[in-house]
């Protein structure tokens, strides 16, 4: 019971910390909600007995991934410019693609079998190295290594992006 209750409290706590990133107009504010949104989801791994990927989630994202994305903010001097009201191509664009989104999320989730899905592992073995550094290790360089490397890559390009654009204001 109380594990269900936690879960609807981390649950609730993220979807409004998302909320908050996209409602917020001030950058400094809706970085600060997506810290909340990252300590909720820690939270919600510390539920999934995954005690390992949720240190990790405070560490890294809520820690060194924000304090990144606070620099780049307070490197650009991004401030808040009001209310913007008027329709552009890309917006219209921008609201399609999340209905298309979420109209296959739907499709996705209706195709699931009913009932509980969730199957355990009875091999105590497997259930004993669930969440360790070395299991995360492992899964993380050998089947995700390309999205891994892919993502680091991304970072690198975006941080130097706003060095570029910060330095032709200086």
């Amino acid at each position: 019971m109380a594990e269900q209750v936690l879960f609807w409290v981390f649950a609730i706590g993220t979807i409004a910390g998302a909320g908050g990133v996209i409602a917020v107009r001030n950058p400094v504010a809706s970085a600060i909600s997506l810290v909340a949104t990252f300590f909720f989801l820690a939270g919600t791994y510390v539920l999934l007995w995954a005690h390992t990927i949720a240190v990790i989630q405070v560490l890294v994202y809520a820690g060194a991934i924000m304090v990144l994305f606070l620099f780049v903010i307070m490197l650009l001097s991004l401030t808040d410019h009001g209310p913007i009201v008027q329709l552009s191509p890309s917006r219209i664009a921008g609201a399609l693609a999340t209905a298309a989104l979420l109209a296959s999320l739907v499709g996705v989730f209706r195709k699931l079998p009913p009932g509980d899905t969730v199957t355990w592992a009875t091999d105590a073995s497997r259930l004993s190295s669930f969440g360790t550094l070395k299991e995360l290790g492992a899964v993380l360089y050998t089947q995700w290594l390309f999205p891994f490397e892919a993502v680091s890559l991304l970072l690198l390009v975006a941080i130097v992006g706003a060095v570029v654009v910060a330095k032709a204001r200086v």
